[in-house]
């Protein structure tokens, strides 16, 4: 029997890309999803191919910075599907530039996105995850919210703040059999590392000891493990799936 038989997962930034290869990966092991993205309608591909794996799927549009649609949201979804089990904070966008330029309307918008969205689906799904006594929350923070990155500053601390969140969460709601813990991805093969000049693809491969670029479903296997049973005794952990560039 598939490992999450029966549970519901909510995954925002569903509508493509890593947070798409996550919503699959958890309709393969059973899940029933909802996903969740700026417009319901960027995610129409992916709800037909989780319908396809025979789990229910429903879209909801979102912007993941604003409280009221946040809680919105969480309320829909548990008036749909009837419970909430697994939340992934996947939603995230980069606004790149070194610091010393960087707009405050860059910095503002990825800290928003990135770090007030967890906090705010984080803080919605609490409640009916604490009165069922069960739940598991997984972020997704990135290798640079731990090491830095230049050009990135706004990102990196966002990603940063949400490795601290993730183990606050952990301590505060883990008497209540709620696991919280972070995935942090390297370097992921995307649309932006595929038209990389040759030479920056060699420098960054030269950091990674796999010597490959990471995939989405590299990220959805992790994510997937978190949810199930198998890591039942791990919370306030960050899993880093990075091909060994740090440890």
């Amino acid at each position: 029997m598939p490992n999450l038989q029966g549970k519901v997962a909510l995954v925002t930034g569903a509508a493509r890309g890593i947070g798409a290869e996550i919503a699959r990966r958890l309709a393969e092991e059973g899940a029933n999803v909802a996903i969740c993205d700026l417009n319901a309608d960027w995610c129409a591909e992916t709800v037909e191919a989780l319908v396809k794996l025979g789990v229910k799927a429903k879209a909801y549009g979102v912007n993941v910075a604003d409280s009221a649609q946040v809680d919105q949201c969480v309320k829909s979804v548990l008036a749909d599907f009837g419970s909430l089990d697994i939340m992934v904070n996947n939603a995230g966008i980069t606004k790149d530039g070194l610091l010393m330029r960087m707009s405050d309307d860059d910095w503002d918008a990825v800290l928003n996105v990135n770090l007030k969205g967890t906090f705010l689906f984080t803080r919605a799904v609490a409640r009916p995850m604490m009165k069922q006594r069960a739940g598991v929350i997984i972020n997704i923070a990135s290798v640079v919210g731990i090491m830095g990155n230049a050009g990135q500053a706004n990102y990196t601390a966002s990603k940063g703040g949400v490795i601290a969140l993730t183990k606050t969460t952990a301590k505060e709601l883990g008497s209540r059999n709620i696991r919280c813990n972070a995935v942090a991805p390297g370097f992921i093969q995307s649309k932006m590392t595929d038209v990389l000049p040759e030479d920056v693809r060699k420098a960054y491969m030269d950091t990674i000891p796999l010597k490959r670029f990471g995939t989405a479903r590299d990220i959805a296997n992790a994510v997937a493990w978190l949810s199930g049973d198998d890591a039942s005794y791990v919370t306030g952990q960050i899993i880093s799936v990075n091909g060994g560039m740090i440890g």
